[in-house]
């Protein structure tokens, strides 16, 4: 006769009566975590800008640190191309360089391409000289994405427009002038109010 013990037998009556689960059944599922989403204000109108930390953590974290500083209040988008992209966040409404930060690692390797809709960070010749200032692409601009090293780089993307599209194509639509020694400068300034978290409701 095989003998059953008695822990064997409160066993199998708490698994009867279903006081045990596996544990795979016990977790709950984690909540997706949502991606950040800014609100920019500008005088033309609100972007709202959903960013990608996944995808580039520290040009992300870079951006959010001047949105906490308030830093893009009172500036510009100083250069503006249409059918390529318009570009601010570093320059006053009288062309004066704003002091930033250090510069970035350039994160335009993460796999994201400078398509119509998203936001990329401007930089100079130098990969690694991103500070503040970015450009939002309004043509897929594959040219601007990353191929190899040094110049061909590319620019580092870490967000795209979410809803407002129609603002970011009223202002790639402004006269634009030439100011010494920039070009494609908007005739009448186009604001940066301010940019800010976007609460939720």
């Amino acid at each position: 006769m095989i003998r059953i013990s008695k822990a064997c037998w409160v066993l199998c009556l708490a698994f009867c009566l279903g006081d045990i689960t596996f544990a795979e059944e016990a977790k709950e599922p984690q909540a997706a975590k949502e991606n950040p989403v800014v609100v920019m204000h500008t005088s033309k109108g609100d972007i709202e800008i959903e960013l990608y930390p996944d995808k580039a953590p520290i040009t992300v974290k870079n951006f959010l640190r001047y949105v906490d500083d308030g830093f893009y209040g009172g500036t510009v988008f100083h250069r503006v191309i249409s059918g390529f992209m318009i570009q601010g966040g570093g320059m006053t409404p009288d062309l004066e360089r704003k002091p930033t930060h250090e510069a970035i690692k350039n994160e335009g390797d993460n796999g994201l391409k400078n398509e119509t809709g998203t936001i990329a960070m401007a930089r100079t010749n130098n990969p690694d000289s991103a500070s503040s200032q970015f450009f939002i692409n309004t043509a897929d601009n594959a040219q601007l994405d990353h191929s190899g090293p040094g110049p061909r780089f590319g620019y580092a993307v870490f967000g795209k427009v979410r809803s407002g599209m129609d603002i970011v194509r009223a202002i790639e639509a402004v006269k634009t002038t030439t100011r010494p020694p920039n070009g494609d400068v908007p005739v009448e300034p186009v604001m940066i109010e301010s940019v800010e978290p976007k609460t939720k409701k």
